[in-house]
């Protein structure tokens, strides 16, 4: 079965880092994967776009992130990465990565990020 599988999240002090990973089973093959994101959603709010990179490796980031979280992917692997940098109370959501094939989207289980002022 098709699935997505996150780790990296947990509990940090604001001004810390986290690197989030996310990694695609066996059954989406590499070739067919387009886009990979990131999205965030905080309790209350609505699932927001956090970055993305498509298989060109061309990136775009929401402005709350710009110049603190990078994205990045390994295609061999069929993984995608986030490294949070500087964070802050505000970024305290789950985060959940996301890939797009010609087909089909495949969503992640979703990953808990805590920042503690």
């Amino acid at each position: 079965q098709a699935q997505l599988v996150e780790s990296g999240g947990g509990l940090v002090q604001a001004g810390g880092s986290l690197r989030l990973s996310c990694a695609a089973s066996a059954s989406i093959f590499s070739s067919s994967i387009n886009d990979m994101e990131w999205y965030r959603q905080a309790p209350g709010k609505q699932r927001e776009l956090v970055a993305g990179i498509t298989r060109y490796q061309s990136t775009n980031y929401a402005d709350t992130v710009k110049g603190r979280f990078t994205i990045s992917r390994d295609n061999a692997k069929k993984t995608v990465y986030l490294q949070m940098n500087s964070l802050k109370p505000e970024d305290t959501a789950v985060y959940y990565c996301k890939m797009s094939t010609y087909r089909n989207a495949y969503w992640g289980q979703g990953t808990q990020v805590t920042v503690s002022s």
